[in-house]
């Protein structure tokens, strides 16, 4: 009972220690800097963890214990990871002992692949349940589903933790305890380690052309001509100035890895190309239903997409505001996973996600500026 205590305390401290710390990252703006061009690392991890279980009462026990389990997991897109897991707990009660073992394989739905992750998951798998007396015993192996929310903490790129909190409903097998269907509690405190460190992109080079000096011209003298009476002189007309060329409509594509995080609508500085277009529009205030419009790539849902999308065509409207561009000049509009540039088919997710690079972007349109070519 002893270590039993001990070990719920510990669950406490640690749980406290993690609210505290992702509290204290939320509060002072922590802002995620994304390892690979995909994101998140798409590595596998190990999760061991302590728990505290609360079995049904008609186990012949109304005590709660502490319990122990490892989970194997892997991320298979920027939004869910899969959770292969074996839990163990313990209850004594006097003479009575009641024992619980799952195992089982979640689904888990991650909001973001931020610092701090809440998190929603689903699974299903096998509970063996055993109850022993001093003068008999039962038990049953038994399918179960359940549902639970949490969150996960990055403490670092390999290390971090998992918070989650789940029922658990069984669906028992024969009359071993007297009911078909039993429900557990179950509050799960992991140290999560990540196999692999995320890659991170190689610069890419761009190897300007080399400069062919062109070849000097050939200089042919035309022949001397006749002698001529001399010239009457004649005064012209002034050349009439030459005419201003016709407006041009320009469409700028900024790339939205390059304005933005990964899975945010906060704009990166400095912001060159950002600050040429705006210098431009104020130089010419005659330029305007100025449309701007934000794409997302494929992955992710639509709705969530849409959003991201219009937040990130928003905040390019208003960075062109602070920079003197009057907003009744400019309309942002999100149009989510539509007009993609490219189409991909890679299974790794890595290439993947550089492949659809070019389907993230920022649109602005109907840009009239007039210029002189000379």
């Amino acid at each position: 009972m002893t270590i039993m205590k001990s070990n719920f305390k510990l669950l406490a401290i640690s749980a406290a220690m993690l609210a505290f710390s992702a509290s204290s990252a939320v509060a002072q703006g922590y802002a995620y800097t994304e390892p690979t061009s995909s994101g998140y690392n798409a590595s596998g991890y190990v999760l061991p963890s302590i728990s505290r279980i609360n079995p049904d009462s008609l186990f012949g026990t109304g005590k709660s214990a502490n319990g122990a389990g490892i989970r194997f997991g892997t991320p298979v897109s920027p939004n869910w990871d899969f959770q292969l897991g074996l839990q163990f707990g313990r209850v004594d009660d006097a003479a009575n002992r009641y024992e619980q073992m799952t195992l089982g394989l979640d689904g888990v739905y991650l909001f973001s692949r931020s610092r701090f992750r809440p998190l929603l998951l689903v699974g299903a798998g096998a509970q063996r349940d055993r109850f022993i007396t001093p003068t008999s015993q039962a038990s049953s192996t038994s399918p179960y589903i359940g549902v639970g929310a949490g969150m996960q903490f990055s403490f670092s790129d390999q290390w971090g933790m998992q918070l989650d909190v789940r029922r658990n409903h069984a669906f028992l097998r024969g009359n071993s305890f007297g009911s078909k269907r039993s429900d557990t509690d179950i509050v799960s405190l992991g140290l999560m380690y990540t196999f692999d460190k995320a890659p991170q992109s190689a610069p890419r080079v761009v190897q300007a052309p080399a400069y062919v000096e062109p070849p000097a011209p050939i200089v042919v003298a035309p022949p001397m001509p006749a002698p001529q009476p001399p010239p009457v002189i004649a005064v012209a007309p002034p050349m009439p100035a030459p005419a201003p060329p016709p407006a041009r409509f320009e469409r700028i594509n900024l790339s939205a890895s390059k304005l933005f995080g990964f899975d945010s609508a906060e704009l990166r500085t400095p912001m060159p190309k950002l600050d040429e277009v705006a210098d431009a529009l104020v130089k010419y205030p005659d330029a305007t239903n100025i449309v701007i419009t934000g794409y997302t790539d494929r992955l992710g849902s639509d709705v969530y997409n849409q959003v991201l999308s219009q937040k990130r065509a928003d905040a390019v409207k208003g960075y062109m505001v602070n920079r003197g561009v009057a907003a009744s000049r400019m309309t942002a509009t999100g149009k989510g996973e539509s007009n993609p540039v490219v189409s991909c088919s890679e299974k790794n997710m890595t290439k993947l996600m550089e492949c659809l690079e070019p389907n993230r972007r920022v649109e602005v349109e109907q840009v009239t500026i007039e210029r002189r070519i000379l």
